[in-house]
């Protein structure tokens, strides 16, 4: 070998060397810790949906259920499970003390359960409010879930029934009439779940020592659709929609009391839409019973089929928009008694609306109100008495034979011309003011150079 080529092979070694060696290991791991506490209901499912899919789109390694929860919706259990079950990205749950009810539900869609000492699952028999068993339809479907659920991760689906259901018998285990609740040993004891001291022995097990935790964390759009879901601030948007609705439909045009209504109604449906409680069927129902007040209260005239129906699907549809996939007698009386506590706030709101508005001076310049009154003791008044407008001088912006109009500062005034015929242009003074009628007299060559 000559010079030239040692030379060339030499750089050749230098250039194409770091190609051939193996690139180092990434040994960084991103895992998603994502708590699941409190009460589970309608507005966590959004939460949990959204985070497994950013755990997704950032190529996180794993994700974690850190659950202390003592229950709470079917429902919402349910669609949290489908989430985690359709998820691109592992998912195990942390049983952080306890994992009642729904929360059984959520830690048995999971990849592999983990437990703290100390910590219990199971006692998933659906209840309504009053802590009484749900009927036996909403009792089998809960039980179908957890064993369907249990047969996917390859446990026993006869240990699952029986936190459901207490007149499953296993022996050893729980005998009839008592309902399952596992704690960390004897979850163990059954292979159900694995013991761990806490989240970093858990990501030890997995062989993600080391990695970036990124806990989840709920953000603003999700805390304002709990917000406006909540049964508390519900009938305050409804009454407040469907005040601005009657509002705009008793004004000529499209105003800030209509865009209220609508904005009102939106965030009520748009809200129970996301968490899943209306369905576009229920708003369909709505629009429609709002399309046929519409037509009672602008075509027809009086009241008869098209209002009753009307009233019978916004009722409807509001109703059906409250309730959820497995509806329990609690969740019926809570959708009455928030539709009940709407109809009672409309019906204050409005009869105060009435007796107040009608006062408001710039109101009723504008014309949507008339200031008119019967009274007993002073007869009929059509408007109030303006004393005001005694002996002041305006123009006639219409010729007075004799009633007209004439323009007082910025007020146009309908009057009566005293006697004679007066025209377009003239200055008049007010000589007298009856109610509705305003007397008015042409200003004099004399008076006008003093005016």
């Amino acid at each position: 070998m000559n010079r030239r080529q040692r030379v060339c092979l030499l750089a050749s070694a230098v250039v194409l060397g770091p190609l051939a060696l193996p690139a180092p290991a990434q040994n960084r791991h991103t895992v998603y810790r994502v708590p699941v506490t409190g009460v589970i209901e309608l507005g966590l499912a959004p939460y949990i949906e959204r985070s497994v899919s950013e755990a997704a789109a950032a190529g996180a390694s794993a994700i974690v259920l850190d659950i202390d929860t003592p229950g709470g919706r079917v429902d919402a259990a349910e669609r949290i499970a489908d989430a985690l079950s359709d998820s691109e990205v592992p998912v195990y749950s942390l049983v952080n003390r306890r994992a009642f009810s729904a929360g059984a539900l959520i830690a048995l869609s999971t990849s592999r359960i983990y437990m703290r000492p100390g910590s219990v699952i199971g006692a998933a028999t659906p209840v309504d409010g009053s802590g009484k068993k749900a009927p036996e339809k909403i009792v089998s479907a809960m039980r179908s879930e957890m064993r369907a659920l249990a047969e996917a991760q390859g446990l026993d689906p006869t240990v699952a029934a029986a936190m459901v259901d207490e007149d499953v018998e296993i022996e050893g285990v729980v005998e009839s009439g008592k309902l399952l609740t596992l704690t960390t040993s004897e979850a163990v004891a059954l292979d159900y779940a694995v013991e761990i001291e806490d989240l970093d022995a858990l990501l030890a097990a997995l062989g993600y020592s080391g990695a970036d935790v990124v806990t989840s964390k709920v953000n603003w759009a999700e805390q304002l659709v709990r917000f406006f879901s909540n049964p508390i601030v519900a009938p305050f948007l409804l009454s407040l929609g469907f005040l601005g609705l009657l509002a705009e439909i008793k004004t000529p045009s499209f105003g800030m009391a209509g865009l209220a209504g609508v904005i009102s109604l939106s965030l009520y449906f748009g809200s129970h839409l996301i968490v899943g409680l209306a369905g576009l069927e229920d708003m369909l129902i709505f629009g429609a019973g709002v399309v046929l007040l519409g037509v009672e209260a602008l075509v027809i005239p009086g009241f008869g089929l098209f209002g009753v129906a009307g009233i019978v699907a916004v009722a409807a549809g509001l109703f059906m928009s409250m309730l959820g996939s497995l509806p329990t007698a609690s969740e019926y009386t809570s959708a009455g008694m928030i539709l009940t506590t709407t109809v009672l706030l409309v019906l204050v709101s409005a009869w105060a609306l009435i007796r107040t508005l009608p006062r408001t001076s710039r109101l009723a310049k504008s014309g949507i109100f008339l200031l008119q009154r019967t009274d007993r003791a002073i007869g009929y008044e059509s408007a109030e008495v303006r004393d005001d407008l005694m002996d002041s001088v305006g123009t006639a912006i219409t010729d007075l034979r004799p009633s007209g109009t004439a323009l007082f500062g910025d007020e146009r005034i309908d009057v009566v011309s005293e006697s004679e015929w007066i025209t377009e242009g003239t200055q008049v003074r007010v000589i007298s003011a009856e109610g509705y009628r305003h007397i008015v007299r042409a200003v004099s060559a004399d008076e006008a150079e003093n005016v």
